[in-house]
């Protein structure tokens, strides 16, 4: 895991402040930090969260933890760049139910987020500046330090003798054919329930998530039917490896999913309350 990129100062200080800006929704209730809380785990607190129109969402929130480095945003996979989701997100009716026009007008009426603009782009705020800020501060999100990067840095005592366990077997039955490179997850596409089926809502096919963290996440899958990590890797190894776990291997595979939870800020990342 890589550390966080270089970034202009200025604008990372100013996408952290636009990232908690109630302004960038149409009611001024909602920021992005609303569903993605970094001081625990980068997501919102459950699944079953009223969205902007009172409807239920139909996606369990994703980290926002790490997900610079997935080839695609959100559980379809529909959004190459953080800024392409972050317009969307402006956009859709059910979430912040606004535009960037609006929102960088709001913006402009406030002289002290202008200076701050001019600070760092140069200009007053206006659409490229406010989607390029928000991306910058979510560039920096990464969370190195996790005790499995340690270990494959060298650390031989990271990891104890059940970690390793589950390690292997993560490898040896195919968890790893998915889940893999520098996010654990994250780099294609993937069909739902291969040998049974493993959940009931659509899509059939999603964006592998990524197992950064993840101890930390609860609940899981797209739909977040899953309240643990022990049933969400006896589910997944019955639908997608064709396989039946004993308690024992179950144990070390979650004991091994439990050392890739990394550090935000020098903090290791943390399970948000119930």
């Amino acid at each position: 895991m890589p550390e966080p990129p270089a970034a202009d100062p200025l604008k990372l200080a100013l996408g952290e402040r636009l990232f908690a800006d109630t302004r960038l929704s149409n009611d001024g209730k909602l920021a992005c930090s609303s569903c993605h809380d970094i001081n625990t785990n980068g997501t919102g607190r459950e699944y079953a969260m009223a969205r902007h129109d009172g409807s239920k969402a139909p996606f369990d929130t994703l980290t926002i933890f790490n997900a610079p480095l997935s080839f695609r945003l959100n559980w379809e996979g529909n959004f190459r760049t953080l800024e392409a989701q972050a317009e969307s997100s402006l956009e859709n009716p059910a979430n912040m139910a606004t535009s960037v026009e609006d929102v960088v007008g709001r913006l402009n009426a406030d002289p002290e987020i202008v200076r701050q603009f001019r600070a760092a782009y140069g200009r007053a705020p206006d659409r490229s500046s406010l989607l390029d800020a928000l991306a910058t501060f979510e560039k920096s999100l990464i969370t190195p330090g996790s005790r499995f990067d340690r270990w494959l840095a060298g650390e031989t005592s990271a990891l104890s003798a059940a970690e390793l366990h589950g390690y292997e077997i993560f490898k040896s039955f195919g968890c790893v054919s998915c889940h893999q490179g520098v996010n654990v997850g994250g780099n294609l596409f993937q069909r739902q329930g291969i040998f049974r089926p493993l959940v009931h809502a659509k899509p059939d096919v999603v964006r592998v998530p990524s197992l950064r963290n993840v101890a930390t996440t609860a609940p899981y899958f797209h739909d977040g039917s899953a309240a643990t990590l022990q049933e969400t890797v006896r589910k997944m190894a019955a639908a997608q490896l064709d396989r039946s776990l004993t308690d024992d291997q179950v144990s070390a595979l979650v004991a091994f999913l439990q050392t890739l939870t990394g550090n935000y800020r020098g903090i290791p990342v943390k399970a948000a309350p119930p």
